[in-house]
């Protein structure tokens, strides 16, 4: 009957590697939530706003991101987006990190599309009458925004912000089809190499496992410290 290797998770190439891939998956999550947040306040806010044609925008953006399944818009960024760039610009993206350039910005933009739509129902909870009071003042719909109704929202906003978190740290681990080293790559590597496939995803599912709940757990903390109210 085969025994689990402890010694191929805690020590030695493998275990570098499995760590390499696990350290690379936070940083793809870190990189695209950075860039998903902003965009998709900018999105919810085209979405409210009062011109017809940036509803337009943000809807489009919305729906087109969300009904395509993430793995094509991995896919395109790799294999189609750079081939729509000046051949000097492509050689420079071929020649560095591409792959994780073009999982990042896939990873952003798709969460971006459903946070926006968790802000787009943070900032609709807020009573219109403090739109209508801050207008009343004399601010601009971005003024109101910004200075009223933004950060009421996004603190209502917040739990679903952390579920949507939570989505993202998993779907890094599609990055690994095109070809980015991060750690479902890592273990399939570990597992070609050694043939011990039982230890090399242990290793992968106790990680996501273990960052998944650190993240639930802190949507809990969150809830429980600050209850969301609205007045």
């Amino acid at each position: 009957m085969p025994v689990f290797d402890f010694s191929l998770l805690l020590h030695g190439q493998y275990h570098d590697m499995l760590v390499a891939g696990l350290l690379l998956s936070l940083q793809l999550l870190a990189a695209a939530f950075v860039i998903a947040l902003p965009l998709g306040v900018v999105v919810a806010l085209l979405r409210l706003s009062p011109v017809r044609i940036l509803r337009a925008i943000g809807f489009g953006y919305v729906e087109l991101i969300r009904n395509i399944p993430l793995l094509a818009h991995m896919l395109f960024w790799y294999f189609g987006a750079p081939e729509l760039l000046p051949d000097a610009l492509k050689e420079r993206l071929y020649a560095g990190k591409v792959e994780a350039i073009s999982a990042v910005i896939a990873l952003a933009l798709y969460t971006a599309a459903y946070m926006a739509e968790d802000i787009r129902s943070g900032i609709r909870a807020i009573p219109a009458v403090q739109m209508e009071a801050g207008r009343a003042l004399g601010f601009g719909f971005l003024a109101t925004m910004r200075r009223v109704i933004l950060p009421q929202a996004l603190r209502v906003t917040v739990p679903p912000l952390i579920s949507q978190t939570l989505n993202l740290w998993k779907n890094t681990s599609i990055a690994t089809v095109v070809g980015v080293a991060e750690m479902m790559y890592q273990a399939g590597q570990v597992e070609s190499a050694t043939f011990r496939s039982f230890e090399s995803f242990a290793f992968a599912t106790a990680a996501y496992l273990s960052v998944s709940l650190a993240i639930t757990g802190l949507a809990a903390w969150y809830h429980h410290r600050w209850p969301v109210r609205t007045a």
